[in-house]
């Protein structure tokens, strides 16, 4: 019997890439081929790479990834190279006249072509079905696809189109699929969460759709990502209030708080109304997590404007804070309007600023967990320790909680009492 090759499929990217690999990795296991992800395995001899294009670090991090393969198929290493994802849809002529050595490049929609050039079929029964690359007791949850904002920096919308919500019925059948295989922890993942149901339902159901979440059997942790501050669902507070099952934890990317530039950046919210609504939340939701980035060095942003955006992070103590330089993407509302003139030098040293002022606020924050008690799930084995994450951690970006016992089964649930902490990670010990 002739065995089908191995494929190894690499991810680079969002969460929501991740999701676009597993339903291509099922779709290619149905199809009779072993599959692999992110793999060293030198069986596999077909690559196929999920690549990202939302800013310059990514864009070069995919094309990196594409010529360590091209240079391993120059050593017959691999033999097939096929490249899909965001970059390849936006950047497709350009890379096939670059690099030649790929055997073919697709879009963002077009898995069935990759099956089809593999001889094989896309089979509409395992729409959403997936291969799991997360440990089995997390697994990301995309609701929706594109992007109805017009955020003057950001390309996605050029890459992915507007807003298509996925029909809920869909996403809690998929839900309940993935609690039927074990998964007990949901991230909820879109490019903009809270703009869920809109388009098919005239109205925000982001708030009904954790509520029905919260019903499958077997998930206990549901988690929200990438929500959108301008036009905030009302419902949503208490849902993450008074839920149990959905985690005081909320992902919002505010990306800045200074009025000239939110208005740049095309943002649909004022800096008064970016502080009142994390005041808010932090009124109505006591002891939420709340993770925000920012991004420094955009079209407008004086010293002034750098100045209040510190101040602002002093302020709102965020529990986890990212930083990305403002990066020009071609055909952007920002790249015809403004002038990228804030220097790569500037821009990084405000980076390196407020991820400094954060270090210290959450050095802080970690040393008020020490001698209290928290629920963990467990995500890994490290050595004498196991590696789990509280409520208010999402798991690669987070926080993690080290815990020193033994006999601990990954996978599942712990009550631990923090015993010493660091800048960003904590230690426990079960507590007795």
């Amino acid at each position: 019997m002739t065995l089908f090759p191995k494929i190894n499929v690499v991810t680079l990217g969002c969460s929501k890439n991740l999701v676009d690999s597993e339903r291509l990795m099922k779709q290619l296991s149905a199809a009779g081929y072993r599959v692999v992800h992110d793999s060293n395995d030198p069986a596999a001899k077909i690559v196929i790479i999920n690549t990202c294009g939302f800013i310059g670090d990514a864009k070069k991090e995919s094309i990196d990834a594409i010529l360590s393969f091209v240079a391993a198929k120059k050593k017959k290493r691999i033999r097939t190279i096929y490249v899909f994802g965001c970059l390849s849809q936006r950047y497709r002529e350009d890379l096939q006249r670059e690099i030649p050595e790929v055997d073919a490049f697709f879009g963002v929609d077009e898995a069935g072509k990759i099956l089809a050039a593999l001889h094989a079929l896309w089979q509409p029964a395992l729409q959403q079905a997936r291969q799991l690359t997360t440990p089995p007791h997390y697994a990301y949850l995309k609701i929706s696809e594109g992007c109805n904002w017009r955020c003057s920096y950001c390309a996605i919308p050029l890459i992915r189109g507007n807003h298509v919500s996925v029909p809920e019925q869909q996403v809690l059948d998929e839900a309940a699929g993935l609690a039927a295989q074990g998964v007990k922890e949901l991230l909820v993942v879109a490019q903009d969460t809270t703009y869920y149901g809109l388009d098919l339902y005239g109205r925000r159901r982001i708030a009904a759709l954790l509520q029905s979440l919260s019903e499958i059997k077997g998930v206990e942790w549901i988690r929200l990502h990438y929500a959108y501050p301008a036009q905030f669902p009302e419902d949503l507070f208490a849902v993450l209030r008074d839920n149990p099952k959905v985690c005081k934890y909320i992902d919002i990317p505010l990306q800045h708080v200074s009025d000239t530039v939110l208005r740049n950046m095309r943002r649909g919210i004022d800096g008064v109304q970016t502080r009142a609504l994390i005041e808010r939340l932090r009124r109505e939701v006591p002891g939420i997590a709340v993770r925000t980035t920012f991004i420094v060095g955009h079209p407008g942003e004086d010293e002034q404007a750098f100045e209040a955006l510190k101040t602002f992070v002093r302020d709102m103590q965020f529990e986890r804070l990212g930083v990305f330089c403002y990066s020009e993407e071609e055909d952007t509302y920002g790249a015809k309007h403004f002038e990228d003139a804030i220097p790569e030098a500037v821009k990084q040293s405000r980076r390196e600023e407020l991820m400094s002022l954060q270090r210290n606020i959450s050095a802080q924050q970690s040393l008020s967990k020490i001698g209290k008690i928290y629920k963990v799930i467990i995500d890994r084995q490290e050595g004498e320790y196991f590696a789990g994450r509280t409520e208010h951690d999402s798991p690669e970006v987070d926080t993690e909680v080290f815990v020193k016992a033994g006999g601990l089964v990954v996978g599942r649930f712990y009550e631990v009492k923090v015993a010493a902490a660091g800048d960003y990670d904590l230690y426990a010990t079960l507590n007795a």
